[in-house]
């Protein structure tokens, strides 16, 4: 079994309780009821790189990473600095996330919110938009075509716009094939959790010509974010190194002038 199997059991049968708990059409109306998600993609065009700035308690390679007693405070202060979104993790076990945080961080700022999780039904993406996230994460390598076809056709008639994230030629080639519009290279093998930066440097001039390119994972500090955007990124999602950061705010910053520096 992968360490991304592993982690998939765990999530399912963490769904299975809230499942039993709230019922989908208690979700329905919640998301009903929500205000219209927000549109990342302008921002993530713009000239220069954008940073999704996460927030993250602690990860299956590295354990814990930062005491995040007030999610939203972090996000606001990602959001001073001018990260374009701000991501939230919300697995429970490998990452210490909730729903709580998601929806505490979606009060505290005004720039997009993604749910990072590891979505495999349609009663999570009615979940994600019901405690009002404007993005969500579709992992390929967890998902077969025709899962992923429907998640990700549910997303976009709610108004969610979707990263779909991909580590290999095959992943990226089945993303594109769906007209995935926001596209991640996620450096880091969710089966192994090993870690290779050239891996978006190999796989980014195939992603299709209009998608928005996202480097995921392995950034160490802001030469890194500069040398994804020289290889053609044009949004950088950044946790560890800005959790770990003594001072957030600054650290976005930054980051967003490494690469601009750099050209």
């Amino acid at each position: 079994m992968t360490v991304l199997d592993s982690i998939l059991d765990g999530v399912r049968e963490d769904l299975a309780v809230r499942q039993a708990e709230v019922p989908l059409a208690d979700l329905r109306a919640r998301a009903a009821d929500a205000p219209p998600a927000l549109d990342p993609l302008p921002a993530f065009r713009a000239p220069g790189v954008s940073i999704i700035a996460e927030v993250k308690r602690k990860s299956p390679s590295k354990g814990e990473l930062a005491d995040i007693p007030d999610p939203a405070r972090l996000a606001a202060r990602y959001a001073e600095g001018g990260a374009a979104a701000i991501s939230v993790l919300t697995e429970k076990r490998r990452f210490g996330g909730s729903l709580a945080d998601l929806a505490a961080v979606r009060a505290a700022v005004r720039v997009p919110v993604l749910r990072k999780d590891f979505i495999v039904t349609p009663y999570q993406v009615w979940e994600t938009r019901a405690w009002g996230a404007d993005l969500m994460l579709l992992m390929v390598a967890s998902l077969d075509d025709g899962p992923l076809g429907e998640l990700l056709g549910l997303a976009t008639e709610l108004g969610l716009t979707t990263l779909v994230e991909a580590h290999t030629p095959d992943e990226l080639e089945r993303a594109a094939r769906l007209g995935a519009q926001l596209i991640g290279i996620n450096a880091r093998n969710l089966k192994t959790l090993e870690v290779d930066r050239s891996v978006f440097k190999a796989l980014a001039p195939d992603i299709p010509p209009g998608a928005v390119r996202v480097a995921e994972s392995g950034v160490a500090g802001p030469e890194d974010v500069a040398e994804y955007h020289a290889w053609g990124a044009d949004v950088v999602l950044v946790g560890e190194a800005l959790v770990r950061a003594g001072d957030p705010e600054d650290a976005v910053r930054t980051f967003i002038s490494a690469a601009a520096a750099r050209g």
